[in-house]
């Protein structure tokens, strides 16, 4: 595992890397267009690619590995000791509709484990930089995650389309706010941040829409991972993880005695 001394390396590359590319980004900004897949798919993928192929040459550097959604997958990268997992626009559907709740997110995986990652949502100026062993800042202000000790009252962010489907409607009567948004990086940021308590989804997702954000709430004192206390693994051969579950530690239990029937259902 890296020193904190060489995490605060790596912090430095982060952040410059993802000052550029918001500075790219802020161009398309939310709001400043409007688009549908009737030709806002090339518009995105334009925006997709840019941000990618700026990243890539901020961030690698010889005997490290990549991962990114945007770019063909090398198996080379499981050989690698510290290795990128980067998505350069999470929360397509939020950009394109100008929905301020998408991000960029890079995420540094030192074997299998999210050791720093950093997000930034240009349409909302906030930047969330972080590892393990540094702590995690919002926009330069060092934070933690939630510390509350019941979901009673708790505001938890959920996947916009998980809600639509109705995925979310067991809930409707809980004893906590659900708030639906878009980009699960950005979600995972803002749990971080201690803004929202927690949030969760049962759907799989790949490796470059949380490793960021899986660094960022471990290091800020936050519990990430999945049922049974699996731990999360990242740079795998197959980059599709089973779901996430992100919160303040002490609601952690409460979430999995929550969730139980509902992963059990969807194991069978």
């Amino acid at each position: 595992m890296l020193t904190e001394a060489a995490q605060r390396l790596y912090l430095s590359r982060i952040e410059q890397a993802l000052k550029a590319a918001c500075t790219i980004a802020s161009q398309y900004a939310s709001g400043t267009f409007r688009v549908h897949d009737n030709g806002g798919r090339d518009v995105v993928t334009e925006v997709d690619r840019r941000l990618s192929h700026e990243l890539r040459g901020l961030l690698q550097k010889p005997g490290e590995g990549w991962l990114s959604e945007e770019d063909p997958d090398d198996e080379a990268r499981l050989a690698c000791g510290p290795v990128w997992v980067v998505d350069p626009l999470d929360g397509t559907r939020e950009f394109v509709d100008g929905i301020p709740e998408w991000c960029i997110s890079v995420g540094l995986v030192v074997e299998g484990v999210p050791v720093a990652g950093g997000t930034c949502n240009p349409a909302t100026n906030e930047f969330f930089l972080g590892s393990l062993d540094c702590g995690v800042a919002y926009n330069s202000r060092p934070v933690s995650a939630s510390t509350r000790t019941t979901l009673q009252e708790a505001t938890v962010v959920a996947s916009r389309q998980e809600c639509k489907r109705g995925e979310w409607s067991r809930f409707e009567t809980s004893p906590f706010r659900v708030k639906p948004m878009g980009s699960v990086a950005y979600k995972l940021s803002l749990v971080a941040a201690g803004l929202v308590d927690a949030t969760w989804t049962l759907s799989p997702k790949h490796e470059w829409d949380v490793a960021a954000g899986v660094a960022l709430v471990a290091g800020a004192g936050g519990r990430v991972g999945w049922f049974d206390s699996q731990e999360l693994r990242f740079n795998q051969e197959t980059t599709l993880l089973p779901g996430l579950i992100a919160s303040g530690k002490n609601l952690w239990p409460e979430i999995i005695q929550l969730l139980a029937a509902d992963y059990q259902e969807s194991s069978r």
